[in-house]
């Protein structure tokens, strides 16, 4: 089975935490990882792939934190996945100059399972993973009273 670690889904979950942010200001490590429920330091872990892809920048002193770089309606899945995974790749055998590429059946089937794959994740942004987000975040935030 493939899966992504918990390196790449958490990424995701910070983009989109940093994308609902309503303010300005940057957000510390501790108050994203309060709010996802991970712990500061991978969430520090991860910023620092996020700003070395140029997701994230961060900022220093007593009202620092880490920030979008990009609008988040630009920024894929597939970006923060590729910044905090590498490559997206389902086999190796899938890449160019396999000895058996002209032999092998199934390497037409793992390249269009990674196209496929591609086209979901970089289809889908940031931004609209906040928007579904804030929808939730505000339908269970509704009390009724009887």
């Amino acid at each position: 089975m493939m899966k992504l670690s918990t390196k790449g889904r958490y990424a995701t979950r910070i983009m989109v935490c940093l994308a609902m942010q309503k303010s300005d200001k940057p957000y510390r490590k501790q108050e994203i990882a309060e709010a996802e429920g991970i712990s500061a330091d991978y969430v520090e872990q991860i910023l620092i792939r996020l700003k070395a892809a140029g997701l994230v920048a961060s900022h220093r002193g007593a009202r620092g934190g880490f920030s979008l770089i990009r609008d988040p309606a630009e920024v894929t899945v597939e970006e923060v996945l590729v910044a905090t995974e590498g490559p997206l790749a389902l086999v190796t055998c899938a890449e160019e100059g396999c000895k058996r590429e002209t032999l092998c059946v199934t390497q037409r089937v793992w390249r269009d399972a990674e196209a496929a794959l591609s086209k979901v994740l970089s289809g889908t942004v940031i931004a609209d993973l906040a928007k579904v987000a804030t929808q939730l975040a505000e339908s269970k935030s509704i009390m009724y009273d009887i």
